[in-house]
């Protein structure tokens, strides 16, 4: 039960932090409007950090549904294991947008643009394509557990790969360069778990002016992150197979 706490704890502040600085970038009546995309990008590189260093020793800081499939996928994390996780990453993720909600309630009163509101709870594609949308988000997640596999260990070895605290400063940076690289297309949400639970809340919160929550589009950042998770360990095994 503590991994479970501690998944929820960790994806809790990711998503405080995450998307505390997109509601202080886009909501009316902040203080942060002109972070631009240099200020998501490192601020979700800080949560990250925050989450995983908080998390890491007692349940591996997978914060991610992609993660925890990647992770099973190569057989270093029970499958048995991953419902719970998946269960406790969506109810953290929500947790973190409820406490962002709380902290702009005045803003969120004042701004009446429903894709700004949106922004602050889930993602959306700068152009709207659903099959090319899906490949960035692939290869985005690709990219996290891919280096996820490296950052936790190199050779996979006996031990399931599990990320300590120590990682959390390169995963940090991995999901840095990330937003750098690749967020442009659709927001790299690269993990279902953060753009799933937030989607949901922003479904049922009592909001002024917030407008549909587009779940026409939220199959893409569930879908394409899972894959890209799969792939990366499936890769993984095959480069280890040849070493």
């Amino acid at each position: 039960m503590i991994v479970y706490i501690f998944e929820f704890i960790g994806t809790a502040m990711l998503i405080l932090i995450g998307n505390g600085i997109v509601a202080n970038l886009v909501l009316k009546g902040t203080k942060g409007s002109d972070s631009g995309w240099t200020g998501i990008s490192l601020a979700w590189g800080i949560a990250v950090f925050i989450g995983v260093f908080m998390s890491a020793d007692v349940s591996g800081a997978h914060l991610n549904p992609a993660v925890s499939i990647g992770l099973a996928t190569a057989g270093k994390f029970s499958w048995a294991l991953v419902p719970g996780y998946i269960i406790a990453q969506v109810l953290g993720a929500i947790m973190g947008n409820l406490l962002v909600w709380l902290t702009y309630k005045k803003q969120y009163e004042a701004t009446e643009d429903t894709g700004s509101i949106l922004a602050t709870f889930s993602t959306s594609p700068a152009i709207k394509s659903p099959f090319w949308n899906l490949v960035t988000e692939i290869i985005g997640a690709f990219a996290l557990v891919f280096g996820v596999f490296y950052i936790a260990g190199g050779a996979m070895g006996e031990n399931a790969v599990s990320l300590g605290s120590l990682d959390a400063l390169p995963v940090a940076l991995l999901v840095m360069g990330i937003g750098f690289g690749l967020g442009g297309p659709t927001g790299y949400a690269i993990n279902p778990a953060r753009d799933f639970g937030p989607r949901l809340l922003h479904s049922i919160l009592p909001i002024k002016n917030k407008g549909k929550s587009d779940w026409g589009y939220a199959w893409v950042p569930i879908v394409g992150p899972i894959i890209g998770g799969v792939l990366a360990a499936l890769i993984y095994q095959l480069i280890e197979s040849f070493i």
